[in-house]
């Protein structure tokens, strides 16, 4: 695709969901640079009415005007151009799992949806990465949806291909409702992800989920159990990607840190490191582990000499390695708070 792609954009996407016409409007001709009347070209409305929508003075109601404005401005299809309540629900939907379990008949689907979905999904995350996920929840669930659909169409290496899509989407659902609070629904999306993985064969996204299990578990204060959970992780990356690798050995060693096993602890980090090194160039990386280069590789290090409490090297290691951690500033924020508390304790 070329030029401006509007429906990239998840405030755009997150407008249409919620029928938010005055947002839809003032969104949609930002991101292209046009003006009302060009606007008013694109779904047949004048161009005084494109005003009174955007400054909230006229109301879109009818069916037939909202289909035309769908048309016009290309909505796409996993959108629907139908709003559906349900999906403020933080927890998934039992017939996700129905749709799921139909996923090798056999069939044939149209393959480029899922394709423009997963590159929607990568706009996504690094969305979040920068300003969270809250705004992109009904979004993201609206794609799973549209992903699932998919599924009893399909068999062999495209039903795989769709079953990992999901189970990506799913981990993005957790990782938001984690952030948000919500624990259980959190933990319910993972139970998809990592189900969805194992079946589509994926150790990379088993591995990665089962990771993320361990993460939260530390999170909660429980490190017995993200120490038990980390080690599975860890098995589960055996015959992955070195990314992956990287990524369970990284969390096993802040786990061993967790249960006072230091040594277990430092050792799992030189590892974690020197296997991140392995995969410097994101197209080498599972789609949702791009942002693991060099730079985060040290910051890990880092993070896990704090640790273990080695606050000289964890302090020296922030130090070198922040100013070139660009693009993140929730976990900049994070680590810089690390350094100066390292550095205190030199």
């Amino acid at each position: 695709m070329t030029g401006p792609q509007p429906w990239i954009e998840g405030r755009l996407r997150a407008a249409w969901l919620r029928k938010d016409w005055p947002v839809i409007f003032r969104t949609y001709r930002n991101i292209l640079g046009i003006s009302q009347a060009r606007l008013g070209q694109l779904i047949d409305m004048p161009q005084p009415h494109i005003s009174a929508v955007e400054n909230g003075h006229r109301r879109i109601m009818d069916a037939d005007l909202i289909q035309r404005i769908a048309e016009g401005l290309q909505v796409p299809e996993e959108l629907g151009g139908a709003h559906r309540p349900e999906m403020s629900k933080w927890s998934p939907d039992p017939e996700l799992r129905e749709r799921i379990s139909r996923a090798h008949t056999t069939g044939r689907a149209d393959v480029r949806i899922a394709d423009w979905i997963a590159h929607v999904l990568t706009e996504h995350r690094r969305a979040e990465d920068a300003v969270g996920g809250r705004e992109l929840w009904p979004v993201v669930r609206s794609q799973l949806d549209t992903v699932t659909r998919l599924l009893p169409g399909t068999s062999g290496p495209v039903a795989d291909r769709l079953l990992i899509l999901a189970a990506e989407h799913a981990h993005w659902l957790s990782w938001v409702a984690h952030r948000e609070g919500h624990a259980g629904p959190a933990l319910a999306w993972l139970d998809l992800a990592h189900g969805w993985a194992v079946d589509a064969g994926s150790a990379d996204m088993a591995a990665w989920v089962t990771r993320v299990r361990s993460y939260y578990m530390l999170k909660h204060s429980d490190p017995k159990r993200a120490y038990r959970i980390a080690k599975v992780a860890c098995q589960e990356a055996i015959g992955a990607s070195p990314t992956t690798a990287s990524i369970t050995a990284h969390q096993a060693s802040l786990a061993s840190a967790a249960v006072g096993e230091r040594d277990e602890s430092r050792r799992l980090a030189d590892q974690a490191y020197e296997l991140a090194l392995r995969t410097p160039d994101e197209q080498d990386r599972p789609n949702w582990l791009y942002w693991l280069d060099p730079v985060r590789a040290r910051l890990h290090k880092a993070n896990a000499a704090y640790a273990v409490r080695d606050w000289h090297v964890a302090a020296e290691g922030f130090r070198a390695t922040l100013p070139k951690l660009t693009g993140y500033p929730r976990d900049l924020a994070v680590y810089a708070a690390r350094m100066q508390d390292a550095a205190k304790r030199v």
